[in-house]
């Protein structure tokens, strides 16, 4: 019967219902005659009444088809559906009654009044009995896991709507906080306390728990993801309440828990209205534009609404995604242009600003890849310092009214090679500014961007996904983490607020222990990490060694010195800049080390500029 059902279109079902109904009609007459006399067979009334037998059933479907009552979704039978079909037996009954007196059928007067009562219980209990069978049915056949939803609330309620035409989940009950709900039923499932989660684990067989209460506070919500993290459990969850506007069903909104909620502080709020009023009507060039950063921004600067955004993007696949991506948000946007292009190209990168009448440039093209830039310093410092300066200068040129560089946290005493190459380009832009007072540079330094290519998150789910093990290159390694949004929009605050030789960084809170997030993704996963006190345990997180130019714990601030921002959480660095002589010097070093393919000679000239960073074995020169 289950597959007869699926694969019947919804016009068939409506018919089989609306006949099951008319038979329902049929019968109904039949007991409220026999209800009114008392009698079990009132044959008396057969042949007088016998056309009335005919016409309620015969008028009652087409007045049925008329209210749409045969094409209530059987799954969605409930409150409002209930109340249709008491309409339509109100309805009948008065029609009832019109056709037994109007024509003289000599049925007792009270027989309408009965039938109407009679059917509803007929009706309901059809529906009832069919929505059983069919549930029995694919429970016998089905492979669904079996799920408590977190919340009994209205969205609970609503997910295990959702979920009971899902052949992958099946809700099997409620948890809820609330004592007084205990062992109450809810939308036919039983609710538990979260204390009963071990028992019913075991009872049921639960491999996963939903938590659906999208309107709690975020440390609130953090609580309860810790908690049942803890139980060793699956968990996935519906998001925020804001995120739950889309438009999309709330099936199709279960996700895992996203790291950021398990980072123990609260997302950073940089909505301001400063950002509309600095973006608005002018035209914006976003490099790397189709990075992870880039095109966060591009979508942030969206709302603002410039005048033209520029995309400016070097890998193509990346900048058709984007541009595919922003223009499929709706007719009423911007001017959008996609520029293929290398920030290291100075004749690509001017005619663009150039012909576009560029107002603000946001530059995020960069290799930042720690262990990538290490084993190819060359390209590295050629993206990130000479591609830096082309487009500074470019921009300087050109009259740009603002320039913000996204730099890392990674900058500050880097031990690495592409710290010390963001460093050289901060280095690079506070050297312009005293040279061009007309175009206002700034730079903001990131932590770790939560989600970004590249990013931890990402690699210890496929870990994860493919059974272990978890790397982890020292237990002890700590990170500043930051979210992609609160990454943009404290781009663009810093581009409110830049005024001249800036650099901007985020009170991000304490630093994570990165062994301490390994950890918890893999007990949010529904398993259990292995190790000397459970032996036994899925997942082993190995511990590989630090990797060249890897530290244990970043910084943000050169020295501690910093100067307040309107926003409380942004802070503005006063840091010490090279003089211009020198500067110019190093540069020319490094063309030089890179034109003559010198990696040794690069990274001397980076340990002369940079503070902590000092030189190690560089990778051979090429013949």
């Amino acid at each position: 019967m289950e597959q007869l059902h699926d694969t019947m279109t919804r016009t068939q079902k409506a018919i089989f219902l609306l006949s099951l109904d008319g038979l329902a009609m049929l019968v109904a007459l039949l007991v409220a005659l026999q209800l009114r006399l008392g009698e079990v067979w009132p044959d008396r009334y057969f042949e007088q009444g016998f056309g009335l037998f005919v016409l309620v059933p015969v008028i009652g479907m087409l007045v049925s088809w008329i209210m749409g009552v045969p094409r209530i979704v059987l799954r969605s039978f409930e409150q409002r559906a209930l109340l249709r079909l008491v309409q339509f037996a109100f309805v009948m009954s008065l029609v009832t009654a019109a056709l037994n007196t109007g024509l003289g059928f000599g049925l007792p007067r009270s027989v309408p009044g009965i039938w109407a009562g009679v059917f509803l219980l007929f009706a309901v209990f059809s529906r009832l009995v069919l929505l059983s069978l069919i549930d029995r049915l694919r429970a016998r056949a089905s492979t669904a896991k079996p799920v408590l939803v977190y919340g009994a609330g209205s969205a609970g309620q609503q997910l295990v709507a959702a979920l009971r035409s899902s052949r992958e989940l099946v809700p099997v009950g409620f948890l809820d906080d609330n004592p007084a709900l205990r062992r109450v039923e809810v939308a036919g499932l039983r609710v538990h306390l979260p204390a009963d989660l071990p028992r019913l684990r075991a009872a049921l067989g639960i491999e996963q728990v939903i938590l659906a209460m999208p309107s709690l506070s975020a440390t609130e919500r953090r609580r309860k993801l810790r908690a049942l993290a803890e139980t060793g459990i699956e968990v996935q969850a519906l998001p925020p309440i804001i995120e739950l506007l889309d438009g999309r069903s709330l099936r199709d909104q279960i996700r895992p828990v996203s790291p950021d909620e398990l980072l123990g502080r609260e997302a950073v709020d940089l909505a301001s209205p400063e950002v509309t009023a600095a973006y608005a009507g002018r035209t914006i060039l976003v490099s790397g534009a189709g990075g992870s950063i880039g095109s966060e921004l591009a979508r942030q600067i969206l709302a603002a609404r410039p005048a033209r955004l520029i995309l400016y993007e070097l890998g193509e696949f990346a900048l058709y995604n984007i541009e595919l991506e922003l223009r499929a948000l709706g007719p009423a946007l911007p001017e959008i242009v996609p520029v293929l292009g290398s920030v290291t190209d100075p004749r690509r990168v001017a005619d663009t600003i150039r012909r576009y009448g560029v107002d603000i440039i946001l530059h995020a093209a960069a290799y930042k890849h720690v262990p990538l830039v290490e084993a190819n310093p060359l390209e590295g410092a050629r993206n990130n310092i000479l591609g830096t300066r082309t487009l500074a200068e470019a921009a300087a040129a050109a009259g740009v009214e603002r320039f913000i560089l996204v730099s890392t946290d990674k900058a500050v005493r880097p031990t690495s090679v592409m710290g010390a190459t963001k460093r050289m380009a901060e280095l690079v832009i506070q050297d312009l500014q005293t040279r061009h007072p007309g175009t206002r540079f700034a730079m903001v330094r990131f932590g770790n961007v939560l989600g970004s290519s590249g990013s931890v998150i990402p690699l210890f789910r496929s870990q994860i996904a493919s059974g272990g093990p978890v790397t982890l290159t020292h237990p002890e390694v700590t990170r500043f983490f930051m979210t992609i949004p609160e990454a943009a929009q404290l781009v663009l605050l810093a581009g409110s607020y830049a005024e001249g030789g800036d650099v901007f960084v985020l009170d991000m809170g304490r630093p994570v222990r990165i062994a301490d997030l390994a950890r918890s993704l893999i007990e949010l996963s529904g398993l259990t990490v292995r190790d000397a006190a459970n032996p036994d345990g899925d997942i082993e997180i190995r511990v590989t060694g630090l990797r060249p130019g890897e530290k244990l714990y970043e910084e943000l601030l050169i020295d501690e010195t910093t100067i307040p921002t309107p926003h409380p959480r942004i802070l503005r660095a006063s840091e010490r800049r090279l003089e211009a002589e020198p500067m110019r010097q190093l540069l020319t070093r490094i063309e030089s080390a890179i034109a003559e393919d010198d990696a040794a000679a690069l990274q001397n000239a980076l340990a002369d500029a940079v503070d902590g960073f000092a030189t190690g074995p560089a990778p051979r020169k090429r013949a």
